[in-house]
């Protein structure tokens, strides 16, 4: 079970962490809005009152991991840049982690890309709310890091000089773009993408 999941706001007896885990996979392979909320309860082996427990609707369990997704996005970030000594070095490690990923999670940032248009209107429930404000928070703090970095870059003379906020969306939008069509099974293994969205994108920064 995913350690993300287990930490997020579950006690050691909580089902918290396994309906998180059992609605990416739904979510992920038959879509959000294909999925009933009682498939979820029946893959977590407890009836569908019971998810209400812990999340107060479909969309509020939706939310969250989206919120989940993009806090680790922002960790991966963090964890590829720490300790580098130039920008460059940290753009190409941040761009491969940015697919260390197992198959789990590449549901989830499937899950994330595929239903990124609900951050864009606000909820009713308090609940579903605060959930989607935290999630538009980390989109835009990993909007800012990326654009720090790029703008670090231009300034240490590595990269041409450029709008770096303009140019972090364009890169982020190239990473993302992926999970729209990758699947763990197809043609193409995870380190190909990376190596050819890494390859893209550094070009993309450097000419």
């Amino acid at each position: 079970m995913s350690t993300a999941y287990a930490t997020d706001e579950a006690g050691p007896r909580s089902k918290r962490a396994a309906i998180l885990q059992a609605a990416v996979e739904q979510f992920g392979e038959d879509g959000y809005e294909a999925t009933k909320w009682s498939v979820v309860a029946d893959r977590v082996g407890i009836g569908q009152t019971a998810l209400y427990h812990y999340f107060e609707s479909k969309a509020h369990c939706l939310l969250t991991i989206m919120r989940i997704e993009l806090q680790q996005s922002h960790d991966r970030f963090v964890e590829a840049t720490a300790g580098t000594t130039s920008a460059g070095q940290s753009l190409h490690d941040s761009l491969e982690h940015s697919y260390d990923l197992t198959e789990l999670e590449v549901l989830q940032v499937r899950v994330l890309v595929a239903n990124v248009s609900i951050l864009g209107n606000r909820r009713k429930s308090k609940k579903e709310e605060t959930e989607r404000l935290a999630a538009r928070r980390l989109v835009s703090q990993i909007e800012r890091d990326w654009t720090a970095l790029l703008q670090r870059g231009m300034d240490e003379g590595e990269f041409p000089v450029r709008d770096a906020h303009f140019l972090a969306q364009m890169v982020l939008g190239l990473v993302v773009s992926v999970w729209r069509w990758y699947r763990p099974n197809g043609p193409l293994t995870l380190d190909d993408v990376r190596s050819f969205v890494t390859g893209c994108a550094e070009r993309m920064v450097l000419h």
